[in-house]
């Protein structure tokens, strides 16, 4: 089970965190290989802006991300909007398209700041919703898809980092899905490795570990964590 905590952690800039989540019913988050590509394209249309992604893992009912809050100067970008751009957009005159932008945006309304937290939790809102909406009704389906609210844990060390990587691509194996978590087609773990353009932070992984042997080496070692090194498994009951 989620440790209570990991409901309400609240996002700060520059930091890494473990996110993870999973249906309200357990049935499946993805019927099929649409399914899973769809969640990665809707992932990268509305969070890819506002977080790095360093890990991920998509599997029946649930899936796990290791990402980090990109900066202030980021955030602050992503949330306001460019006028200039806005004018160029619409080919308007200065005068019309400076009312227009006004109205749309509703400048003359106090402004209220936006932290980090609001910015991505807001994020994530619209990334399910848009999820769960095409999903509901490829499958007939009604109702909430995902738990509210999702689940995110601090990444405050070197170590958890590194073991979280391997728990993550781990995973599929760690619930039986498949006989070697390497061949788990929806993870980042082939991706860390492979020679094609990805919005995946892999080289500060592969660095992280020190290089990609060690990647290898590193997952191919730690099949099971024991001890005082297991990593809780969040969705068991």
């Amino acid at each position: 089970m989620a440790k209570t905590e990991h409901y309400y952690t609240q996002f700060c800039n520059d930091n890494f965190y473990h996110i993870y989540n999973r249906t309200v019913d357990r049935k499946p988050l993805f019927a099929n290989d649409g399914n899973y590509k769809f969640f990665l394209k809707q992932y990268d249309n509305y969070l890819s802006d506002v977080i790095d992604t360093y890990a991920y893992c998509l599997l029946g009912n649930h899936f796990h991300l290791l990402v980090r809050v990109r900066s202030e100067a980021d955030l602050t970008t992503f949330a306001g909007t460019d006028l200039s751009t806005f004018k160029k957009l619409t080919n308007l005159n200065t005068n019309t398209a400076d009312e227009t932008f006004k109205k749309l945006s509703n400048l003359n309304a106090p402004k209220q700041p936006k932290t980090a937290h609001q910015i991505v939790s807001h994020q994530f809102r619209k990334f399910f919703q848009s999820y769960a909406m095409a999903f509901n009704k490829q499958q007939d389906r009604t109702g909430t898809l995902f738990q509210t609210p999702f689940k995110r844990a601090l990444v405050d060390s070197e170590k958890y980092f590194a073991q979280l990587v391997y728990y993550i691509h781990a995973n599929p194996q760690l619930h039986g899905l498949t006989g070697d978590f390497k061949q788990w087609a929806w993870s980042s773990y082939t991706s860390m490795l492979a020679d094609k353009p990805t919005k995946l932070k892999k080289q500060e992984v592969l660095e992280w570990f020190g290089s990609a042997n060690s990647y290898r080496q590193y997952h191919a070692e730690n099949q099971k964590l024991t001890g005082d090194d297991k990593l809780f498994l969040e969705d068991e009951i």
